[in-house]
């Protein structure tokens, strides 16, 4: 274990209307324990977990990869600024680490590719063959599985299973275990995933209520979501469909952005 502790100096946020200073479950934790080797966020979306995680990275020193929203539509000024108000408690300080962030994975993957084109046989590193040439799920495993990957250090990760069937998943956990049993590297993940968030001995942090606070598997809203649907996902669906009215074609709509829907032929 490496970092032991994120502490948030929630009394000197610069505002509490934009987000992530607005979001209660930020305002009211001054400290987040991340004493294990592994660690999940857990949330709805817009709850604030990418924006604690990158405050981790940030704090760390860990390459950003992939920058922040700056067109003038949804600029704000506010959204990347939540790590400039917090600090990270060392166990034991390590100079390796990964941030990984699906959407940006395409970004790091021609980045791989560049440098295979300047010196040829570096993709040996990386599985031997380009991520590009791979689905996107696979070109994740083997990325996960790949030289970089098995190094001692801490592993920073925004919803690894973005690009994983179930049974990939499982595999990924697997790779987990590997890291694990050495006793030598950290992973903190935020994920939506029933299957990764069951890691053996894992501290899950939950981002639904008020505060940041552990929860068991058992009782994770994703868990029992998932056992209620599986359990009779036919009566849920008639449920969910009650009372549906057939989609109508809007009153108003702009022929500009239409047409950037239209086929070629």
């Amino acid at each position: 274990m490496y970092l032991s502790r994120l502490k948030i100096r929630t009394d000197e946020f610069p505002s509490h209307k934009f987000y992530p200073f607005s979001l209660p479950c930020i305002q009211n934790t001054p400290e987040v324990d991340l004493d294990a080797r592994v660690v999940f966020f857990v949330g709805e979306n817009g709850t604030g977990k990418s924006a604690v995680l990158e405050t981790l990275v940030r704090r760390a020193g860990l390459h950003v990869w992939g920058g922040q929203k700056t067109h003038p539509v949804h600029r704000n000024p506010f959204e990347a600024r939540l790590w400039e108000f917090a600090e990270v408690a060392w166990r034991q300080y390590h100079k390796y680490g990964f941030f990984f962030r699906a959407e940006a994975f395409f970004n790091f993957a021609s980045s791989v590719d560049d440098l295979e084109m300047d010196a040829p046989g570096r993709l040996r590193f990386y599985g031997g063959r380009s991520f590009h040439q791979q689905s996107h799920g696979e070109s994740f495993l083997q990325f996960f599985s790949s030289y970089c990957f098995q190094l001692a250090g801490i592993y920073v990760m925004d919803e690894p299973e973005a690009a994983l069937s179930p049974r990939s998943q499982a595999k990924f956990l697997r790779i987990m275990a590997g890291h694990d049993a050495r006793e030598d590297s950290q992973f903190i993940i935020a994920t939506h995933s029933p299957v990764l968030l069951s890691f053996p001995g894992a501290k899950i942090i939950s981002f639904d209520g008020g505060r940041l606070e552990q929860v068991a598997y058992e009782d994770l809203e994703h868990v029992r979501f998932y056992r209620q649907f599986m359990a009779d996902h036919q009566a849920y669906l008639e449920e969910l469909f009650e009372g549906v009215e057939p989609a109508r074609p809007p009153d108003m709509f702009d022929p500009e952005l239409i047409s950037l829907f239209k086929m070629d032929r």
